[in-house]
Protein backbone atom coordinates (compact mmCIF):
# COMPACT_ATOMS: atom_id res chain seq x y z
CA UNK A 1 0.00 0.00 0.00
CA UNK A 2 2.86 2.04 0.68
CA UNK A 3 4.09 1.91 -2.68
CA UNK A 4 1.18 2.51 -4.10
CA UNK A 5 0.93 5.83 -2.19
CA UNK A 6 4.41 6.92 -2.96
CA UNK A 7 3.46 6.35 -6.55
CA UNK A 8 0.44 8.39 -6.41
CA UNK A 9 2.41 11.19 -4.64
CA UNK A 10 5.50 11.14 -7.18
CA UNK A 11 2.98 11.74 -10.45
CA UNK A 12 1.09 14.67 -8.29
CA UNK A 13 4.57 16.06 -7.25
CA UNK A 14 5.93 15.71 -10.81
CA UNK A 15 2.64 17.00 -12.51
CA UNK A 16 2.36 20.43 -10.28
CA UNK A 17 6.08 21.18 -10.71
CA UNK A 18 5.62 21.03 -14.66
CA UNK A 19 2.49 23.05 -13.66
CA UNK A 20 4.52 25.74 -11.52
CA UNK A 21 7.18 26.33 -14.62
CA UNK A 22 4.18 26.70 -16.96
CA UNK A 23 2.41 29.06 -15.05
CA UNK A 24 5.78 31.10 -14.77
CA UNK A 25 6.60 30.69 -18.56
CA UNK A 26 2.80 32.17 -19.13
CA UNK A 27 3.42 35.25 -16.95
CA UNK A 28 6.56 35.71 -19.01
CA UNK A 29 4.67 35.93 -22.44
CA UNK A 30 2.10 37.48 -20.50
CA UNK A 31 -0.88 35.15 -21.22
CA UNK A 32 -3.21 33.95 -18.22
CA UNK A 33 -4.56 30.56 -18.32
CA UNK A 34 -8.14 29.87 -17.00
CA UNK A 35 -9.39 25.89 -16.23
CA UNK A 36 -13.23 25.21 -16.77
CA UNK A 37 -14.45 22.45 -14.36
CA UNK A 38 -17.94 20.84 -14.44
CA UNK A 39 -20.02 17.79 -14.66
CA UNK A 40 -21.03 17.06 -17.92
CA UNK A 41 -23.68 18.96 -19.77
CA UNK A 42 -23.30 22.05 -17.28
CA UNK A 43 -23.12 24.34 -20.44
CA UNK A 44 -19.66 24.75 -20.41
CA UNK A 45 -18.91 24.83 -24.12
CA UNK A 46 -22.36 27.10 -24.73
CA UNK A 47 -20.61 29.57 -22.22
CA UNK A 48 -17.14 29.41 -23.20
CA UNK A 49 -18.60 29.91 -27.19
CA UNK A 50 -19.79 32.94 -25.83
CA UNK A 51 -17.54 34.39 -23.87
CA UNK A 52 -14.75 33.81 -26.73
CA UNK A 53 -16.93 35.66 -29.52
CA UNK A 54 -17.28 38.57 -26.78
CA UNK A 55 -13.59 38.92 -26.33
CA UNK A 56 -13.15 38.71 -30.28
CA UNK A 57 -15.35 41.69 -30.66
CA UNK A 58 -13.35 43.54 -27.73
CA UNK A 59 -10.10 42.31 -30.16
CA UNK A 60 -9.01 41.05 -26.48
CA UNK A 61 -6.36 38.07 -27.96
CA UNK A 62 -7.63 34.99 -27.10
CA UNK A 63 -7.36 31.21 -27.39
CA UNK A 64 -8.95 27.96 -26.46
CA UNK A 65 -8.10 24.40 -25.39
CA UNK A 66 -11.14 21.79 -25.24
CA UNK A 67 -10.42 18.27 -23.92
CA UNK A 68 -12.64 15.47 -24.59
CA UNK A 69 -12.35 11.61 -24.83
CA UNK A 70 -13.75 11.07 -27.99
CA UNK A 71 -15.40 13.75 -30.54
CA UNK A 72 -14.22 17.35 -31.94
CA UNK A 73 -17.76 18.53 -31.84
CA UNK A 74 -17.19 20.93 -28.61
CA UNK A 75 -13.92 22.51 -30.29
CA UNK A 76 -16.69 22.61 -33.56
CA UNK A 77 -18.58 25.00 -31.98
CA UNK A 78 -15.86 26.73 -30.42
CA UNK A 79 -13.99 27.75 -33.18
CA UNK A 80 -17.24 29.39 -34.73
CA UNK A 81 -15.85 32.42 -32.46
CA UNK A 82 -13.48 32.87 -34.52
CA UNK A 83 -10.79 32.42 -31.96
CA UNK A 84 -7.62 29.73 -32.26
CA UNK A 85 -9.08 26.11 -31.10
CA UNK A 86 -7.84 23.17 -30.33
CA UNK A 87 -9.46 19.88 -29.40
CA UNK A 88 -7.58 16.96 -27.68
CA UNK A 89 -8.79 13.96 -27.47
CA UNK A 90 -7.83 12.06 -24.22
CA UNK A 91 -8.51 8.50 -25.75
CA UNK A 92 -10.33 7.60 -22.17
CA UNK A 93 -8.57 9.57 -19.84
CA UNK A 94 -10.86 11.41 -17.43
CA UNK A 95 -8.37 14.38 -17.15
CA UNK A 96 -5.50 16.81 -18.36
CA UNK A 97 -2.53 17.33 -16.69
CA UNK A 98 0.26 20.17 -17.00
CA UNK A 99 2.74 18.30 -19.80
CA UNK A 100 -0.08 17.64 -21.78
CA UNK A 101 -1.31 21.61 -21.62
CA UNK A 102 2.47 22.37 -21.88
CA UNK A 103 2.76 20.35 -25.47
CA UNK A 104 -0.09 22.43 -26.87
CA UNK A 105 1.38 26.05 -25.37
CA UNK A 106 4.84 25.47 -27.07
CA UNK A 107 3.63 24.43 -30.23
CA UNK A 108 0.74 25.73 -31.16
CA UNK A 109 -0.40 28.79 -28.80
CA UNK A 110 -0.24 32.19 -30.95
CA UNK A 111 2.04 34.85 -29.53
CA UNK A 112 0.64 37.74 -27.72
CA UNK A 113 -2.36 35.31 -26.77
CA UNK A 114 -3.64 37.19 -23.57
CA UNK A 115 -5.94 34.57 -21.89
CA UNK A 116 -6.07 30.85 -23.06
CA UNK A 117 -9.04 29.04 -22.22
CA UNK A 118 -8.82 25.16 -21.18
CA UNK A 119 -12.07 23.51 -20.93
CA UNK A 120 -11.11 20.57 -18.65
CA UNK A 121 -12.54 16.98 -19.39
CA UNK A 122 -16.58 17.05 -17.89
CA UNK A 123 -15.72 15.48 -14.46
CA UNK A 124 -15.35 16.98 -10.94
CA UNK A 125 -13.44 14.43 -9.63
CA UNK A 126 -10.18 13.81 -11.39
CA UNK A 127 -9.58 17.14 -13.20
CA UNK A 128 -10.03 18.88 -9.36
CA UNK A 129 -6.80 17.39 -8.34
CA UNK A 130 -4.84 18.35 -11.32
CA UNK A 131 -2.98 21.54 -11.15
CA UNK A 132 -2.94 22.52 -15.26
CA UNK A 133 -0.74 26.11 -14.44
CA UNK A 134 -3.63 28.03 -14.61
CA UNK A 135 -4.16 31.50 -12.79
CA UNK A 136 -7.77 31.20 -12.92
CA UNK A 137 -10.12 28.43 -11.81
CA UNK A 138 -13.50 28.08 -12.47
CA UNK A 139 -16.32 25.98 -11.61
CA UNK A 140 -19.63 26.00 -13.34
CA UNK A 141 -22.77 24.20 -11.78
CA UNK A 142 -26.11 24.20 -13.52
CA UNK A 143 -29.04 24.64 -12.07
CA UNK A 144 -30.69 21.39 -12.84
CA UNK A 145 -27.41 19.57 -10.97
CA UNK A 146 -28.70 19.75 -7.81
CA UNK A 147 -27.79 22.15 -4.56
CA UNK A 148 -25.72 19.80 -2.45
CA UNK A 149 -22.81 19.60 -5.53
CA UNK A 150 -20.42 21.19 -3.46
CA UNK A 151 -20.25 19.03 -1.06
CA UNK A 152 -20.22 16.25 -3.04
CA UNK A 153 -17.43 17.20 -4.54
CA UNK A 154 -15.31 19.29 -1.93
CA UNK A 155 -12.38 19.72 -3.73
CA UNK A 156 -13.36 20.65 -6.92
CA UNK A 157 -15.65 23.36 -5.49
CA UNK A 158 -12.81 24.37 -2.90
CA UNK A 159 -10.38 25.33 -5.24
CA UNK A 160 -12.32 27.67 -7.05
CA UNK A 161 -11.29 31.28 -7.51
CA UNK A 162 -15.00 31.51 -9.15
CA UNK A 163 -18.04 30.00 -9.45
CA UNK A 164 -20.94 30.25 -12.21
CA UNK A 165 -24.22 29.25 -11.66
CA UNK A 166 -25.39 28.08 -15.36
CA UNK A 167 -28.98 27.40 -17.24
CA UNK A 168 -30.17 29.91 -14.78
CA UNK A 169 -33.12 30.90 -16.72
CA UNK A 170 -34.82 27.25 -15.69
CA UNK A 171 -33.69 27.64 -11.89
CA UNK A 172 -37.38 28.40 -11.32
CA UNK A 173 -38.89 25.69 -13.92
CA UNK A 174 -36.49 22.82 -11.84
CA UNK A 175 -37.00 23.97 -8.47
CA UNK A 176 -33.35 25.20 -7.96
CA UNK A 177 -32.84 26.17 -4.19
CA UNK A 178 -30.18 28.85 -4.37
CA UNK A 179 -29.78 29.75 -0.47
CA UNK A 180 -29.14 26.12 -0.21
CA UNK A 181 -26.60 26.42 -3.03
CA UNK A 182 -24.79 28.99 -1.65
CA UNK A 183 -24.60 28.17 1.53
CA UNK A 184 -22.81 24.58 0.49
CA UNK A 185 -20.37 26.67 -1.92
CA UNK A 186 -20.01 28.77 1.66
CA UNK A 187 -19.22 25.81 3.70
CA UNK A 188 -16.37 24.29 0.85
CA UNK A 189 -15.08 27.17 -0.26
CA UNK A 190 -15.43 30.54 1.79
CA UNK A 191 -15.87 34.09 0.49
CA UNK A 192 -15.52 32.65 -3.33
CA UNK A 193 -17.54 34.92 -5.82
CA UNK A 194 -20.65 33.05 -7.08
CA UNK A 195 -22.01 34.16 -10.31
CA UNK A 196 -25.39 33.58 -12.12
CA UNK A 197 -25.26 32.91 -15.87
CA UNK A 198 -27.67 32.03 -18.62
CA UNK A 199 -26.25 31.37 -22.25
CA UNK A 200 -29.64 31.72 -23.35
CA UNK A 201 -30.89 34.86 -21.81
CA UNK A 202 -27.71 36.68 -21.75
CA UNK A 203 -27.41 36.68 -17.79
CA UNK A 204 -24.03 37.06 -16.76
CA UNK A 205 -22.64 37.53 -19.78
CA UNK A 206 -18.82 38.62 -20.37
CA UNK A 207 -17.99 37.88 -15.94
CA UNK A 208 -16.05 35.27 -17.15
CA UNK A 209 -13.70 37.34 -19.53
CA UNK A 210 -14.03 40.17 -17.47
CA UNK A 211 -12.42 38.21 -14.74
CA UNK A 212 -9.81 36.65 -16.86
CA UNK A 213 -9.16 40.02 -17.62
CA UNK A 214 -8.69 41.36 -14.34
CA UNK A 215 -6.40 38.66 -13.78
CA UNK A 216 -4.53 39.38 -16.42
CA UNK A 217 -4.28 43.37 -15.18
CA UNK A 218 -2.34 41.77 -12.23
CA UNK A 219 -5.46 41.99 -9.59
CA UNK A 220 -5.31 39.33 -6.77
CA UNK A 221 -7.52 36.34 -7.63
CA UNK A 222 -9.90 34.21 -4.49
CA UNK A 223 -7.28 32.18 -1.72
CA UNK A 224 -9.53 29.05 -1.39
CA UNK A 225 -9.49 27.57 2.15
CA UNK A 226 -9.53 23.93 1.02
CA UNK A 227 -12.15 21.92 2.10
CA UNK A 228 -11.42 19.51 5.20
CA UNK A 229 -12.91 17.17 3.49
CA UNK A 230 -11.18 14.47 0.73
CA UNK A 231 -12.96 13.36 -2.27
CA UNK A 232 -15.01 10.42 -2.43
CA UNK A 233 -12.27 7.28 -2.91
CA UNK A 234 -8.33 7.17 -3.18
CA UNK A 235 -5.18 8.42 -0.67
CA UNK A 236 -5.22 12.28 -0.31
CA UNK A 237 -2.29 14.27 0.52
CA UNK A 238 -1.89 17.94 1.11
CA UNK A 239 0.87 20.15 -0.15
CA UNK A 240 1.19 23.92 -0.32
CA UNK A 241 0.72 25.63 -3.77
CA UNK A 242 1.46 28.65 -5.66
CA UNK A 243 -1.42 30.06 -5.46
CA UNK A 244 -1.58 30.33 -1.78
CA UNK A 245 -3.68 27.58 -0.50
CA UNK A 246 -3.17 23.80 0.17
CA UNK A 247 -5.45 21.18 -0.94
CA UNK A 248 -6.01 17.33 -1.59
CA UNK A 249 -5.63 15.36 -4.55
CA UNK A 250 -7.27 11.95 -5.14
CA UNK A 251 -5.92 9.84 -7.86
CA UNK A 252 -8.31 6.51 -9.01
CA UNK A 253 -5.30 6.08 -11.71
CA UNK A 254 -2.05 7.52 -12.90
CA UNK A 255 -2.60 9.63 -16.15
CA UNK A 256 -0.30 9.39 -19.10
CA UNK A 257 0.47 12.58 -20.86
CA UNK A 258 1.06 10.48 -23.91
CA UNK A 259 -2.01 9.44 -24.97
CA UNK A 260 -4.01 12.42 -26.15
CA UNK A 261 -4.29 13.63 -29.90
CA UNK A 262 -5.28 17.27 -31.00
CA UNK A 263 -7.12 18.61 -34.17
CA UNK A 264 -6.28 21.81 -34.75
CA UNK A 265 -9.78 24.44 -35.69
CA UNK A 266 -8.26 27.39 -36.11
CA UNK A 267 -10.48 29.55 -38.68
Amino acid sequence: MCKVTDLRQSVLARNDRGAQELREELAARGTVMVNLLSSPGSGKTALLESELGLARLRGVPVAALTADLATENDANRLARSGAPVRQVLTDGLCHLESAMVRSHVDSWLPEGTHLLFVENVGNLVCPASYDLGESLRVVLASVTEGEDKPLKYPTAFGLAHLVLVTKYDIAGAVGFDEPAFLAAVAQVNPGVEVVRTSSRDGDGAGVLLERALAVHAGAAVHRPVMARTAVQHGHAHEHGHEHGHAHSHEHPHEGAAGHTRSVDHTH
